[in-house]
């Protein structure tokens, strides 16, 4: 028999699993349009050198009929090869590491996405919430240098750590994952490594953004000071 606490154990489940499609989507459609982004840009830009450069060599000499058609037949393949061909390599994580700090947060968001399949169903639900995590730590990141102590710190956490923990799980055989080794199945020591890690990432996003804070409160007071002659300040 069904009883009222099975019910609302359901009903949560069901409101975790709408949560986690949610934050799937959000993630995959961020991807997508930034992806359709890029391709229209290269699209846009190939096909202006195009059109410029037979201008340019209209100017010299009359291109003619054929010519036309070849400038045509070169835009349209142009076109479709960029349309098809991908903006950029698959991310790995020997890529990761070497993407510039401001491209981290992309770069490892783009690799979290293509390991869902392999993960169970509890760390898929903490993978999108890292990338939410990165994606709201990236215009952060756009303020640091990469030597900066602050960007090495956010570089070995999630292009470093952040990859060899994932593929270590991924080199266990999928039928020994849910087996106990001292006390514990790889499924759960994946799910506590990615808690781990995420509470980490939520760290350096808040002290980064504190030093904003500060120094927009730093800034204010010496406003205060300057043009105002708040003697309280």
């Amino acid at each position: 028999m069904t009883t009222e606490v099975d019910r609302q154990i359901a009903r949560s489940a069901e409101l975790l699993a709408r949560t986690q499609a949610t934050h799937r989507d959000r993630a995959l459609y961020a991807q997508r349009r930034h992806s359709v982004a890029t391709r229209l840009t290269r699209i846009a830009v190939a096909d202006a050198v195009i059109l410029l450069g037979a201008v340019a060599l209209g100017l010299g000499m009359p291109l003619g009929m054929f010519g036309a058609l070849g400038v045509l037949t070169l835009l349209i393949a142009t076109t479709l090869a960029l349309a098809i061909f991908p903006t950029e390599p698959a991310p790995t994580p020997e890529r990761i590491r070497e993407a510039d700090i401001r491209a981290l947060p992309d770069q490892t968001r783009a690799w979290l996405a293509m390991q869902r399949p392999a993960l169970p169903a509890p760390a898929i639900g903490l993978v999108d919430q890292i990338s939410q995590r990165l994606a709201t730590l990236q215009p952060q990141l756009a303020l640091l240098k990469d030597e900066d102590p602050a960007a090495q710190e956010v570089r070995k956490l999630v292009a470093e750590q952040l990859p060899d923990f994932i593929s270590g799980y991924a080199q266990v055989p999928p039928p020994l994952r849910t087996v106990e080794r001292n006390g514990r199945t790889p499924d759960a020591q994946l799910v506590d490594g990615l808690k781990l890690i995420d509470a980490e990432i939520a760290e350096m996003t808040e002290q980064l953004a504190q030093g904003t804070l500060d120094s927009l409160e730093t800034r204010g007071r010496y406003l205060e000071i300057k043009y105002r002659g708040d003697e309280q300040a």
